[in-house]
This record gives structure tokens, sequence and C-alpha cells, in this order.
């Protein structure tokens, strides 16, 4: 979509301060604690009221509160988390006390989790059950691989000569040790996962649907394509090297929601001296003398700084915030096909009641799981192209959550919230139709679809929000409604993300930096770009980095 450039104004310019830090998301926030704390003088400006970008808690409907977009926690970096201290600044993250519920029908089901998985899968067949720990082993092992890059600045293509390269080589020997030092089979499948489907993947580990379904459902998570896609099978990769309080792979909730990771950061922030100012919108990135020297916000306030860190979707700064004539054409032209679309819809329900699935209809752990409403990778691949062709699917894909069962701070006494977040439904809808229409429409499938399988969730209903990938943009600046800031497809990822040439968070105007998750590692609620864009801030202005 063309994203139209403000003319900044005539106004005043402010004291200046060392950073300026374009958005108060999880990834500007964790940014700017670094760089204060290696003694820089830096301003956050959010344009919403709240900081937080997409991880926030919000009231949606009378005394039902949860988290608006993202809403679960596990890729949230453990260094991030210890060197914030954000377990006294008020973050508590419990674990769901089952991973993931599957009903497969109106009569069968899948529990999945430690203890659960290999049981629940042997119903179905007895030989995937008992290829399930080789399956993990070696997901394991390229995971491992996918923890080590993700605080390491990727190699970068240079111009110039040994002295510009030098550095970069030495990243990429680094790397190559890394994966060097995997046995052949961890090479064949680390290439494997990089290039391949989920589908085809798992259809070479396991021949019942449902564990497939299980492990291939986060293979489209925020990803607009069907498992069958080459490269989806990254993105299901993406998902499992995470961790909660310790535990590797697992899932949980922050109590308060998403927000309390936010705002824990905040306050670490504050502690460490930065200025966070909410309802200050950015309308340019001042330029001259050959890099930034400044934004200029919506009421007119010009702020000086040489350093200009962005937490935005890359589209959004090059495309409407900074003079093009500082950017290299070929740089632009390259951000202007950025391919950037997730395919999401995302509901925040009130309930009066706990749902009861037809299949497990007692109340349980499986209510505290990701519940998945997707039975087989051909259930997903026909969503998708359905989803393609008429811009939703009849028969869609939906994750339900319901935080409530572990967090009774976000509802009445007695009532409870879901979070559903559904796939797949098209960025922009054919034959020139508008989510403002049809918004409405698919909610009400979101809703039956649940309610098939859990007769009465329907009934239960007292008040929804739904976000369709116009809201995402328009309220979270989420170009697409793309979740990542930016699809998560081999040649927008590591060396090349966003593009070829600035992958180690530096753009091509001097003192201008990209800290969202347009940069490596991509999406999620993780911290790590705004940690590793803080890292080369401080190499280029040889400061220390913070003990």
């Amino acid at each position: 979509m063309p994203i139209s450039r403000p003319m900044s104004p005539a106004v005043p310019n402010t004291p200046a301060r060392d950073v300026i830090v374009l958005g108060g998301g999880h990834n500007g926030l964790v940014c700017a604690f670094y760089l204060a704390r290696a003694g820089l003088r830096v301003v956050v400006l959010e344009r919403r009221d709240v900081v937080g970008g997409a991880a926030v808690t919000e009231t949606f409907h009378p005394g039902f509160r949860n988290s608006t977009a993202s809403y679960t926690v596990s890729l949230l970096n453990p260094k991030v988390i210890a060197e914030m201290n954000l377990a006294r600044h008020g973050l508590t993250v419990v674990e769901r006390r089952m991973s993931n519920f599957l009903p497969l029908s109106p009569t069968d089901r899948l529990f999945a989790g430690p203890g659960l998985t290999a049981a629940g899968v042997a119903r179905f067949s007895t030989r995937d059950a008992g290829r399930l720990p080789g399956y993990e082993r070696r997901l394991e092992v390229v995971a491992d691989i996918l923890r080590a890059m993700v605080l390491a600045t990727p190699p970068n293509l240079v111009e110039g000569g040994w002295a510009e390269a030098l550095p970069e080589l030495l990243r990429s020997a680094s790397l190559a040790r890394r994966v060097g030092d995997l046995p052949m089979q961890g090479r064949r499948d680390l290439l494997d996962l990089f290039t391949k489907s989920a589908g085809d993947w798992l259809d070479g580990w396991f021949e019942s649907d449902p564990v497939k379904a299980l492990f291939g459902f986060d293979s489209v998570v925020g990803n607009f394509a069907s498992p069958y896609t080459p490269g989806s099978a990254y993105v299901l990769l993406h998902h499992v090297f995470g961790e909660v309080n310790g535990k590797r792979g697992a899932w949980g909730h922050a109590l308060g929601g998403m927000g309390a990771i936010t705002q824990a950061m905040a306050r670490a922030c504050v502690e460490a001296g930065v200025e966070i100012r909410t309802g200050a919108e950015v309308v340019e990135v001042v330029t001259g003398r050959g890099g930034v020297t400044g934004a200029v916000t919506a009421d007119g306030e010009r702020l000086s700084a040489p350093v200009v860190v962005s937490g935005l979707h890359p589209r959004l700064l090059v495309e409407r915030l900074i003079d093009p004539a500082v950017l290299p054409e070929d740089f632009r032209e390259r951000m202007g096909r950025y391919a950037s679309g997730s395919g999401t819809l995302r509901m925040n329900v009130a309930l009066s009641e706990l749902p009861r699935f037809s299949c497990a209809p007692e109340p349980g752990d499986h209510l505290t799981a990701g519940i998945i409403i997707a039975p087989s990778l051909a259930y997903m691949d026909r969503a998708h192209a359905e989803a393609r062709l008429n811009g939703w699917s009849s028969q869609p894909i939906v994750e339900m959550l319901i935080p409530s069962t572990l967090d009774d701070s976000l509802t009445p006494a007695g009532a409870h919230v879901a979070s559903l977040f559904c796939q797949h439904v098209a960025p922009t809808l054919p034959d020139g139709r508008s989510w403002e229409t049809a918004r409405e429409t698919v909610a009400d499938l979101m809703i039956a679809t649940v309610d098939a399988l859990a007769p009465g969730f329907a009934a239960s209903v007292l008040g929804r929000m739904t976000l369709t990938p116009m809201d995402l943009e328009q309220r979270f600046g989420l170009v697409g409604g793309d979740i990542f800031h930016g699809r998560l497809t081999l040649d927008q990822l590591f060396s090349a993300r966003p593009v070829p040439g600035h992958a180690d968070y530096r753009l091509p105007a001097k003192g201008l930096y990209l800290c969202g998750s347009g940069a490596h590692p991509g999406g999620g609620v993780t911290g790590a770009p705004g940690h590793n864009a803080a890292r080369e801030i401080l190499r280029d202005l040889r400061r220390r980095w913070p003990a």
C-alpha cells in the first residue's frame, strides 16, 4: 500500500539528546535501556498513549483486560530478561499446564505436552509415537544453532576493500565453525529446515494427520502460506527456540498480560535514565550533513540527536519518515518490494464461562493450553488456498488461549477472557472489498468455528474486539498486518534482513539504525533486535557495552 510522507513544519529545536528511539515497542525499549546504561542521553518517542507496541494489555470490554495483539510468551530472550532485571520490575511468567490441545472433531482430540504427547500420538500411530524422541532431538540440534545466532550480528554484504570486508569474513567464519561442528545429519537437517516446506519435512517423519497438525501449525502462525509452501519449515523452527523460566520449548503467560513485559521494560528504562514520551508521533526524521540530525513530532517539536534508532516497521521508516533523496535508489526500490503480510486476524473475547469442548467437556489443564483448531496439514493447505481466492477461508485456522485460567486479574470473578489468533485471512481483500465491511462477518465465522467444537461458546460471548490485518496496520503500524514486521522467508532472513547490505542494523544514512523486528532475527517478542542494535550503535560511538 502506498505510504505518503508528510513535510516537516517550521518549529523550534529542543535540547539535544544523544539518541532518539522511534517507537516504544519492546525492541525500542530494550535498545534504549542498553544505550542509557552505557551513559547516553536517550529519548523514546511513542505515537500511542501507552508504550509496548503490539505487546500491550488493554481493556476491551468493561471489566475485561487482555493482551491486545501479541498474546503468549516464549521467545523473550533470557539474557534480556536478566540484564533488564524484569522480575524485579514486576514481570512474572507462568507456564501453561498443558502445551497444546487439538480438538480434532466433536469426538476426538490430541493432548500435547511433557508426559502427554507420546501417549496421545500413539492412539493414532504407534510408529509416530516411536519417532517422536528422534524428531525432537534433531529439531533441538538445529534450534541450538538458531539460539546461538539470535544475539549475533549477521555477516553483512559490504562494498569496499579488505578493511571493510574483514569483520564480515570473521563473522562468517564464526558461523561456519558452528555449522561445521554439526554432524552431517545436523547439517542436512539445517538445510532442510531453512529451505523446505513444513509439510515436506513432517511428511518425512510421520504418517498420522494429528501429529503433523500439532507441529505444522507453527509453520503458518503469522505466515500467509500453506504448510506446503517452500520455506515454511523455517517458520516452524522460528517458533521452537524459546523458553519459559529456563525450560526450553515451553510457552507461558505474563501475569497481567503482555503489557506486563513492556511495562517492566519501561520501568527498567526509566531507572537507567531513559526519557519516555507517549503521544509523541514522529512525522519526519531530519537529515543534514550526510546523516540524521533529529526528528520532528506531529505537534511541531523538533528534537536534535546525531543518532536515530527506529523500532518501526522498516517500510514505514523508509517510505514515510525520511527524505528519499538521502537513501540510495536501489535500497529504496528493494524496500518497496519488501514482503509484508501475515494473513492474521486477532480477536479478544469476553466470556461469561469457560468453553466446554465436546471431545473434552470437563474443565481441566487443556483449557490452559494453546487450543488449535486445524486437524491436518491438508486442512491448513485448503484454508490458505481459499483465503487467497476469496479473502478468507470458510474453514479457518483458529488458535485460542484462555489466559484467565492462569491469571484471574484480567476479568471479573467467575468470568474469563480468550485470545483468538486466526489464520488465514488475506491482508488485502480481492475485488476491491474492504476489511471495514467484512470485519464482523469474519469475526462471526471465527466464533462459529469454535462453537462447532465447543457448543455454547457463542452464547457465552459478552463482548469482543476484532483486529483485521487493516486494523493491525492502523493501530500498531504492522504493514499488511504482518506480526513479524516482514515475512520470514529466506530472502528476508539473517544477512538479507531487511535487505542485503544492511543486516548489521545500520541503514544507509549516517546515524540511522533499525532495532525492530524488521531486523535480525525477526519477529516475536524476543528483544533480540533491540539488544543487537544497541551493541552496534555503541561500537560506532566507541562506547563500552554496559557490564
